[in-house]
């Protein structure tokens, strides 16, 4: 997936799964819409089925340091592209 198919999947994921609105792309996830840990478990398991594979506890791991959209952007990409080699 390109990042614009990306972005348009994990906004729409943000905004119908998690009621945000509008999110910015730069937005603090936890301080400007309140996202936590539970909320972060679940966005993983969405991304997942995004992926169509399931994520392994270090790249699990790896995402605790996402704090915006396009963190979560370079998150999924670089995990695309360690399984597509």
């Amino acid at each position: 997936m390109t990042r614009d198919e990306l972005k348009g999947n994990v906004l729409s994921i943000l905004e119908n799964d998690f009621e945000f609105e509008h999110p910015g792309l730069d937005d603090n996830l936890r301080d400007d819409h309140g996202f936590d840990s539970i909320d972060a478990i679940e966005l993983l398991g969405k991304i997942e089925i995004m992926l169509g594979f399931s994520l392994s506890r270090e790249e699990k791991e790896k995402a605790m340091g996402i704090r915006t959209v396009n963190d979560i952007l370079d998150y999924i990409e670089k995990i695309q592209s360690s399984h597509h080699r």
